[in-house]
């Protein structure tokens, strides 16, 4: 082999060497760029992975609230008294001048009956003795007459049992569009200022509780007796009113006057402080009470006092005893011609004239013509007009 040849054979295994190397590196750095670019896809993978994951959480979350939203819409419990929106017959009333007027400012009268104690009687503030309260005697009102002492609300009664009566009755008069007068009952307590306190706690509980029911009406004081005079019944009722209207600045209140509330015409010497939509309270029985009470009605409504008469009978003072037709049609005259709304005494079988229903009935509703007394009987036939 000549020495040109040996050259040549050299020269070609250098640019072999140089181009194998080349290759090489070429593949070696292939290898680690795909390496690269798989752990850089992986790292991608990984990082994106909880953004997606976040996003579904989200979604699902998102989705659960909707579904929480509806469930909670699903179970909310029907609607009690306390919250209830009822529409009685003649809208949320008013006073003006000496009349109870309508939501369009139409005088009316109301005409309905009155429980006896709650403590004693509660089972007559039912569903049907509303409604045949209502359909049949043609009531619009109902008075829940809580009494105060003889046992009663502030004497030793279950008071939360008391007040589950008069929610009872504030709901089934409300759903008769009738309208619902919750008593303060004073009577042997004889003065209101005994339970002024428990008073203005109560009152302020109950127009929390019922102030959107615009068939509400409260009685803040039954029978003031035995000495209180107007003046003290109006500090009273100047100290309790406001718990009320804190609550409820337009709800019809009603307020005792002294000597059983008979003496309306003091009201006008000495005016509450603030008299808006306040109606003063007076109480007869036609027997006991004639024409020198009627005319304290008159010389009260000449005075510009609004008379409500939430609770009266035919028969005499003790609840008792023989029943005077005469003088109770000169009494419906009288609160006719003057649009003066009435409420019977007592709606109990109780042994005494001026309870309704006859002792040996011991039906809570339905009642026929034979199983009334009659005071019962007048009063149905009163309140329908025959």
């Amino acid at each position: 082999m000549n020495t040109k040849t040996k050259v040549l054979i050299g020269v070609i295994s250098a640019v072999a060497i140089l181009l194998f190397g080349a290759v090489c590196f070429l593949l070696g750095s292939y290898r680690q760029l795909k390496a690269n670019v798989d752990s850089r896809q992986e790292v991608l993978v990984e990082s994106s992975e909880p953004e997606e994951t976040a996003e579904v959480t989200e979604h699902q979350e998102v989705s659960n609230e909707g579904k929480q939203e509806e469930q909670g819409e699903q179970e909310m419990p029907e609607q009690t008294s306390s919250n209830a929106v009822y529409e009685p017959v003649y809208g949320a009333l008013s006073v003006k001048g000496t009349k109870l007027v309508d939501k369009t400012g139409h005088p009316v009268q109301l005409k309905g009956v009155s429980t006896h104690g709650l403590q004693w009687y509660p089972e007559y503030v039912n569903e049907d003795a509303i409604k045949t309260l209502h359909e049949d005697w043609k009531a619009n009102v109902l008075r829940l007459a809580m009494y105060t002492n003889e046992g009663g609300y502030c004497s030793g009664a279950d008071k939360e049992q008391l007040e589950e009566v008069i929610d009872q009755g504030v709901k089934l008069t409300g759903e008769n569009k009738m309208y619902c007068i919750i008593d303060w009952h004073i009577l042997s307590d004889c003065h209101p200022v005994q339970y002024q306190n428990e008073a203005k706690d109560f009152f302020g509980r109950m127009s929390a509780k019922y102030k959107d029911c615009d068939h509400v009406i409260y009685e803040i004081c039954n029978e003031p007796n035995s000495g209180a005079n107007w003046d003290e019944i109006k500090s009273y009722a100047d100290d309790v009113i406001p718990a009320i209207r804190a609550n409820d600045k337009d709800a019809i209140i009603l307020v005792g006057t002294p000597t059983w509330s008979q003496d309306v015409d003091e009201v006008a010497k000495n005016p509450l402080a603030n008299g808006d939509n306040v109606m003063y309270v007076c109480h007869f029985y036609a027997a006991t009470h004639k024409d020198d009470l009627r005319r304290k009605v008159e010389k009260a409504l000449d005075a510009g006092t609004p008379i409500f008469v939430s609770e009266f009978s035919i028969c005499d003072a003790s609840g008792n005893g023989g029943l005077d037709y005469d003088s109770a049609a000169k009494w419906m005259e009288l609160l006719n011609e003057n649009n003066i709304s009435y409420v019977g005494w007592n709606l109990a079988n109780k042994q005494e004239s001026s309870s309704m229903i006859r002792p040996d009935c011991t039906k809570t509703s339905g009642w026929s013509e034979g199983e009334l007394n009659e005071s019962g009987q007048w009063m149905r036939r009163t309140m329908r007009g025959e």
